[in-house]
């Protein structure tokens, strides 16, 4: 017998939505369990149930947005810092990249939350939605999705240390994912990786004798940066996944 799980955590494991967002489809009645409604938050399920949303749920999931940003050096990704800025101020028409052809509708910068981190000495593609299935795709415990960074360093390479870039290090105690790393160019490392721990490639570079220099976001999975200019932004398109 497996124990009952409450139904939002479900939702969000199964990537439906966000527990958020699920307990505000349960308490409008948007969803269903083995066909039958649910509407009283906390309810506990079977983990093996079906269940579907209504259409007005899904309606409201299609109309959330999910936005590329081209983070310029100086706005932080998340929580704004004393004397800096949030990169979410940059969405704004002006900064609108103008070959993005998407419908837009201006409620859709309302409630965007970065889906991963970029440091603020950082620049590149920073993912803000207001769609929690996109957000945990992203950065969700179970998240496979690859990040790459061009990456410029200064420095002298330990004998070793493109090995231990690649498995081998750990920061905080912890161990680090494998990654995939490589020399781009002579003073350029490109780094992929599944994971994002605060300042990770800066410190794994400290930890075989290298210094960035500079650091570039260049694609989240198969959503490439682009030509997309610094500090502008445009939709996801209809086309594209992570």
């Amino acid at each position: 017998m497996t124990e009952p799980i409450r139904l939002s955590k479900l939702m969000a494991e199964r990537g439906i939505c966000s527990r958020r967002e699920a307990d505000v489809y349960i308490e409008k009645g948007w969803v269903f369990v083995d066909g039958k409604k649910i509407d009283v938050l906390g309810t506990k399920v079977d983990p093996g149930c079906e269940i579907t949303l209504s259409g007005q749920a899904k309606n409201q999931q299609q109309q959330r947005a999910t936005i590329l940003l081209h983070k310029p050096i100086g706005y932080v990704s998340g929580q704004p810092e004393p004397g800096y800025k949030p990169a979410v101020v940059l969405i704004t028409p002006e900064n609108r990249w103008k070959e993005d052809a998407q419908a837009f509708n201006p409620a859709q910068v309302k409630g965007l939350a970065p889906a991963g981190r970029l440091d603020i000495d950082s620049t590149g593609l920073l993912v803000l939605t207001q769609d929690g299935r996109v957000a945990r795709q992203l950065i969700g415990e179970d998240s496979e999705i690859e990040k790459e960074y061009l990456v410029r360093v200064e420095g002298t390479l330990s004998d070793n240390g493109l090995a231990l870039l690649n498995h081998g290090l750990s920061l905080d105690g912890q161990r680090l994912k494998h990654a995939k790393v490589t020399w781009q160019n002579e003073d350029q490392l490109r780094f992929i990786l599944k994971e994002g721990r605060k300042r990770q490639i800066r410190r794994m570079c400290e930890l075989v004798g290298l210094r960035v220099t500079g650091l570039k976001r260049v694609s989240i999975g198969q959503v490439k940066l682009g030509h997309l200019p610094l500090g502008q932004w445009r939709l996801l398109r209809d086309d594209e996944r992570f």
